[in-house]
């Protein structure tokens, strides 16, 4: 297999995952039903604002916290820097959410998963390393996370 098509093989491989673990079942690793955005639709304000147990942080902190993690590997795909992130200050300040604000924070993970979906996609061949880098670790820390949610809906529902 010459370079040019492995790249391309790994960048859809990759795509699919990316929009499994957000938006819908390809049958790589989840159930399904069991993407980010199909789990968040299925969980109220109420349930986003109880925290699982005294140490834990609630389920919206852990969307914010996601958006956060994406916008800063947004940063790194374009610039190469993520710049100086406050990692804790999400998981200090957000508790809980009213229902107008648990719908903006599920269609604001919606639209930042959307722009850097795009931009991924407008990345020529693959060649930028930071794209790359990026790119799975947009993937492995949403995952986690999806995981990290779906545990505390055991608890919470």
């Amino acid at each position: 297999m010459n370079k040019v098509i492995a790249q391309e093989r790994f960048a859809q491989d990759l795509f699919d995952i990316l929009e499994e673990t957000f938006e819908t079942h390809h049958g790589i690793f989840l159930d399904r039903g069991t993407s980010l955005f199909q789990t968040l639709d299925g969980i109220t304000a109420a349930e986003a604002s109880r925290p699982v147990g005294d140490k834990c942080a609630t389920l919206a902190a852990q969307v914010a916290h996601v958006i956060f993690y994406l916008e800063v590997l947004e940063r790194y795909i374009l610039t190469g820097d993520g710049g100086d992130a406050d990692w804790g200050e999400i998981w200090r300040t957000v508790k809980g959410v009213t229902p107008p604000e648990w719908d903006a924070l599920r269609e604001q993970l919606r639209q930042t998963y959307q722009r850097i979906f795009s931009l991924l996609h407008a990345e020529n061949a693959w060649d930028n390393e930071n794209a790359i880098g990026g790119a799975l670790a947009i993937v492995v820390h949403s995952a986690y996370h999806l995981g990290e949610i779906r545990q505390a809906l055991c608890t919470l529902q």
